[in-house]
């Protein structure tokens, strides 16, 4: 089976400190999974390796089919046009409008054609149902709705994955659920893969996956 992510016997590192051992796992297109454990046991270094921002120093690893160890960085964007990075802080340019932050991902991805890049804008918009939003400045907007341009933001390449970090960590339960059911649209119906790193344990009963956990240096698989 082709896997849109997977590892096999991956050392995780920060820095120089081993932060995971062996760990193997797999993801398939359209599959929906969550990263569970405390804060510090590992789940944003694990996002970050895949991400291509931590370096796979140990073990194998391939994410939308490109090799993870001795990644150079002249691959690093052919990695990430094919990974949706949600994050819980936002990471928006707050005095941008939203147009602004759309616009500048694709034209740092190399999209060069004004029109193209204003009708994908409107598109994903239009999937998070914030094209009323688009003029507006990210700090006016609230955060249930920054997080849902997180998202517009992470699908604009048409990923084939999308790592999502504690995204619903800042959101109040009814954002919380907003945010599941509109990533969970974008996997049934554009076959993106999720993996959701999150502590909140009682979404799983709301919105099921197949579940990793890490603890004590270890990843694995709950049946």
């Amino acid at each position: 089976m082709e896997y849109v992510a997977q590892l096999k016997n991956a050392n995780i590192y920060h820095g120089n400190t081993r932060v995971l051992t062996e760990v193997n796992l797999s993801i398939s297109k359209a599959e929906f999974v969550y990263l569970i454990g405390k804060t510090g046991d590992g789940k944003s270094s694990l996002l970050k390796t895949l991400w291509g921002e931590l370096p796979l120093k140990e073990g194998q690893g391939k994410v939308t089919g490109v090799e993870l160890v001795n990644i150079s960085t002249a691959q690093l964007p052919l990695l990430r046009r094919k990974i949706g990075m949600v994050f819980q802080d936002f990471n928006l340019f707050q005095n941008w409008t939203v147009d602004e932050n759309l616009r500048f991902v694709l034209e740092a991805t190399g999209h060069k054609d004004k029109k193209a890049i204003d009708q994908r804008i409107e598109e994903v918009l239009a999937r998070v149902n914030l094209s009323h939003k688009v003029k507006e400045k990210a700090f006016k907007i609230s955060g249930g709705e920054q997080q849902r341009v997180v998202i517009a933001r992470a699908i604009l390449n048409q990923p084939l994955i999308i790592l999502a970090d504690e995204p619903t960590g800042n959101l109040d339960p009814e954002n919380t659920d907003a945010i599941l059911h509109l990533l969970r649209d974008l996997a049934i119906e554009d076959q993106s893969a999720i993996l959701m790193a999150t502590h909140d344990y009682a979404i799983f009963e709301r919105f099921p996956g197949r579940i990793y956990q890490c603890a004590e240096g270890q990843v694995r698989e709950i049946e």
